[in-house]
């Protein structure tokens, strides 16, 4: 896929879990877990602000776009 997901690395620098981003910004553990592991196919603009929120990051520090082929199905 050519959008990576960087939350392990965001949520590693903020020394937080994955499990307490998951009460802050109110995203089952399981929807999170999936975004974290780049499995997910799309994100809404309300998550993501509220991750960018409670992480204090910004959009560009979570997805990070790398030249390669496109998804297979698109």
């Amino acid at each position: 896929m050519p959008v990576r997901v960087n939350l392990e690395r965001v949520l590693i620098e903020r020394h937080m879990t994955l499990s307490e981003l998951s009460v802050r910004v109110g995203v089952t553990l399981a929807n999170l877990s999936i975004l974290k592991t780049g499995k997910a196919r799309a994100i809404r603009f309300s998550t993501l602000d509220a991750i960018c929120r409670a992480l204090h990051c910004q959009p560009g520090d979570l997805l990070e776009w790398v030249d390669g082929p496109p998804d297979a199905d698109e």
